[in-house]
């Protein structure tokens, strides 16, 4: 199993914000986070458009080429409304993770994405390491939905007898 992995991404879903509300006067959303086969799901924040997660997923890399596909919901009785999507690209973390950084002060950033119509960054993306892990603030603008934003933070875990990166 190990032979097939090249790391770990632990992703933290941080907060939605400006939501679209798909019921009377709100949502209640949740994500569903694809990357290859894997699926992994937020929990539900009730009656809210700026909800607060703070879950912690984490997703098996094996092909760092493929995008991390997100989907909010809105959980419902009978059928989920959707809230939007977005995709997410790695790897420019995961080239940043091959620098085998050592010794770089706390929260130096070592690269900047900038929005533009190929990804879904809403705002500057900022590559940084942090004690000693390389890290990713992300703020996704939600696509085929009116408005919102998802804010995430990505993690890159080494996996001692894993092929790397």
């Amino acid at each position: 199993m190990l032979g097939h992995l090249v790391g770990l991404l632990r992703v933290r879903v941080l907060r939605g914000v400006n939501l679209a509300i798909r019921d009377l006067r709100s949502s209640d959303p949740y994500i569903v986070i694809r990357m290859g086969k894997q699926k992994l799901k937020t929990r539900v924040v009730r009656k809210s458009v700026n909800p607060e997660w703070n879950d912690e997923l984490t997703l098996s890399i094996e092909d760092p080429t493929l995008l991390i596909k997100l989907d909010v919901f809105d959980k419902d009785t009978f059928f989920d409304d959707p809230m939007g999507n977005a995709e997410l690209d790695i790897r420019p973390l995961v080239e940043v993770v091959r620098m085998r950084l050592q010794g770089v002060e706390d929260n130096t950033v070592v690269k900047k994405l900038v929005p533009n119509r190929q990804n879904c960054l809403a705002e500057e993306s900022a590559i940084y390491m942090s004690e000693g892990a390389v890290k990713q603030d992300v703020v996704l603008r939600l696509r085929n939905v009116e408005c919102g934003e998802i804010e995430l933070q990505l993690q890159w875990i080494d996996i001692p007898g894993a092929r790397g990166v």
